[in-house]
């Protein structure tokens, strides 16, 4: 029982308490928002019982030792897993407000590019990782490419276009950290723009270009492309300093703003809490961040650095495109808010994405520990 008791304690004193607190508020507070507004559903208790499966996932895979996955094949296979997902959804995927971007189960329903975003971080941590010192050949950023391109296009195609800016995003954000030099830089700039041109003529949906021509002009169409918008606008303007107070958001119990428990939960949040809440909520986004860009600088291998930087970049990509697109800075692209909007295999996903990373730390302290311990005993 005693020896139990020890590894129960030395267990828990693995886990990264920081980060793991500071998205638990960021979880209630999505909770209390959804509980305000959807009373007359089930949204509220699924995503208790995804919360609680993802604490879960969290330490299970806190527990395991990931030294597997700095194997080239072990990162690869996960990646093709990943496009053979999202090219499964064609045959058959579930549609979703004009997606195809969902497999169903019929108890649950699994979106592959939760996965998938995982996958590309994982292999271009590999990839770069081997690469490192002769990153600045543009070759690399070519091949680095065209692993995000495949995973770029099969999203892009669902039509998931919010998803597939992130997976650009993470390829970009992990090619600028990597080493890249400026001539390179403006190169992608310039391949970025004639794609967007490209896409804009040949791929992007009516919707999706009044979508962006929203952005320039939030209210040139009110009530059409502009509405959701328009509404996020005032409903978080709405909440003031301390907002309306819980369950007292008119704009969402009222329905003007639409999808208040997954696109425009920040929207819902801020009228409900106000500036003071919005203050704490940017504060928990703030302390996660931080701490994985912390851990990223305490990793042995360039590997698992790499990969704590391509979480960082994933998470704060999301969140700043979240509440950009509900502020009227940003167009509206359907991205949800990493572990407060519903959704079970985002939040599924994102704890399992840090029980990675958690369990990166701990080896990573046991090698210092073990070297530490042999050059004592002079070694």
């Amino acid at each position: 029982m005693t020896s139990f008791k020890f590894l129960i304690k030395n267990w828990l004193k693995d886990v990264d308490w920081i980060l793991l607190l500071s998205v638990i508020p960021v979880v209630f507070f999505g909770l209390i928002t959804m509980y305000s507004f959807v009373s007359d559903n089930n949204l509220f208790s699924r995503q208790v019982i995804w919360f609680i499966l993802s604490i879960c996932a969290f330490f299970i895979f806190t527990s395991f030792d990931f030294k597997f996955l700095k194997n080239t094949q072990v990162v690869f296979w996960i990646y093709l897993f990943a496009v053979g997902l999202l090219a499964s959804l064609f045959f058959t995927g579930s549609t979703f407000k004009g997606a195809r971007s969902w497999i169903d189960f019929g108890i649950f329903a699994f979106q592959p590019v939760d996965f998938a975003k995982i996958a590309l971080i994982l292999i271009l941590a590999k990839y770069f990782s081997r690469r490192h010192i002769e990153i600045k050949n543009i070759r690399h950023i070519i091949v680095s490419g065209v692993y995000a391109l495949v995973l770029f296009a099969l999203v892009g195609i669902q039509p998931d276009f919010g998803s597939a800016i992130l997976i650009f995003l993470i390829w970009f954000g992990m090619v600028f950290v990597s080493g890249i030099s400026k001539k390179h830089l403006l190169m992608v700039f310039v391949v970025g723009i004639t794609s967007f041109l490209i896409m804009w003529n040949f791929v992007f949906m009516d919707y999706q270009k009044d979508r962006i021509k929203t952005f320039l002009d939030p209210l040139h169409d009110i009530q059409g492309a502009g509405y959701n918008a328009y509404q996020s606008m005032i409903t978080v303007g709405s909440g003031q300093i301390f907002g309306k107070g819980i369950g007292y958001g008119t704009q969402s119990r009222l329905k003007f703003l639409p999808e208040y428990q997954t696109d425009f939960i920040f929207a819902a949040f801020a009228e409900e809490w106000g500036f003071f809440g919005v203050i704490l909520l940017f504060s928990c986004y703030g302390i996660l961040i931080f701490r994985i860009l912390y851990n990223s600088l305490s990793f042995q291998s360039n590997f698992e650095s790499l990969f704590a930087i391509g979480l960082a970049i994933l998470f704060s990509s999301h969140f700043i495109i979240h509440v950009g697109m509900n502020v009227g800075l940003l167009p509206v692209t359907g991205l949800n808010l990493p572990f407060m909007s519903y959704g079970g295999t985002s939040l599924l996903f994102s704890f399992i994405s840090l029980g990675i990373l958690n369990s990166m730390r701990k080896n990573s302290k046991n090698v210092r520990r073990n070297l530490s311990d042999t050059e004592i005993v002079g070694f």
